[in-house]
């Protein structure tokens, strides 16, 4: 296939490849899928989040902050219509849209939940009542920052997710990573140890800081911080290894393969 990512094979750790995937495809890459994460149930089987979306009335705004998260709460948000919903990113926006029969009234201008919280502050005078739901490893940022903002928040876990136990032999031969998430470097970090691919690239800083921790070697950070962000940040770093003699990004490999950036061995068992 030709593109500017032709030749270049790229690990995605999402569950759900989805739009990530396509972009990359479309433009050459090769896609090894590799997904880190599964999703499953609340402990409680989900009897917290059922109680709160039976009075989701009672609020004035749903955030979401995954797409997993939007299809457990679309139903819902298809019968409380005055509610205001928030995501913190168009694949979750997209998932909630099509649930809920209408638009989401609120994705921030950089996909993450430090801006959501900005945002949602701005056009939210306090106090409002607030449900978030999100999953078991999510961090406070929203509900803790909206808080501190004058506002009732409710958080409820929609979801939980639990680590995978990948093959080391996935990784094998792959040039790229993209990293969509904190969450995701640490589930590499805990299936591959700090074995990775000649370049990884990382959806923004929050993700980066949490790589550099456990020792991974981050090569870039994408500047617009979403899906098509990470895919335009690979292509910039492989245009510029390429030169500027008309070669495609992707025909030139880069140097190395999986376990060359590396300070140990690959440990599965991590």
């Amino acid at each position: 296939m030709s593109g500017p990512l032709a030749g270049c094979r790229v690990i995605v750790t999402r569950e759900r490849p989805g739009e990530l995937a396509s972009s990359l495809e479309t433009r050459g890459a090769t896609v090894v899928h590799v997904p880190l994460i599964e999703v499953v149930e609340p402990l409680d089987a989900g009897e917290a989040l059922a109680r709160e979306l039976d009075r989701l009335d009672e609020f004035d705004w749903l955030v979401v902050t995954s797409p997993a998260g939007a299809e457990r709460v679309g139903a819902a948000a298809a019968v409380a219509r005055s509610v205001r919903l928030a995501v913190v990113g168009t694949a979750t926006a997209d998932v909630l849209a099509a649930a809920a029969g209408r638009a989401v009234d609120l994705v921030p201008a950089i996909q993450r939940s430090q801006t959501l919280l900005e945002e949602l502050c701005e056009v939210a005078s306090p106090p409002q009542r607030f449900l978030v739901a999100q999953a078991d490893r999510a961090g406070d940022t929203l509900a803790a920052g909206l808080r501190r903002a004058g506002h009732d928040v409710s958080s409820v876990v929609a979801y939980r997710t639990v680590l995978r136990a990948p093959d080391p032999a996935a990784i094998a031969g792959a040039d790229a990573v993209l990293l969509a998430s904190g969450s995701a470097a640490q589930a590499w970090f805990d299936a591959f140890g700090d074995v990775v691919p000649p370049i990884v690239v990382s959806i923004g800083p929050t993700t980066s800081a949490v790589a550099r921790e456990l020792g991974l070697k981050v090569t870039s950070t994408a500047a617009d911080h979403s899906l098509d962000g990470l895919v335009i940040e690979l292509e910039r770093i492989l245009s510029m290894r390429a030169g500027d003699d008309g070669e495609s990004a992707g025909s030139r490999r880069p140097h190395g393969s999986v376990g060359v950036q590396q300070s140990g061995q690959i440990n599965p068992t991590k």
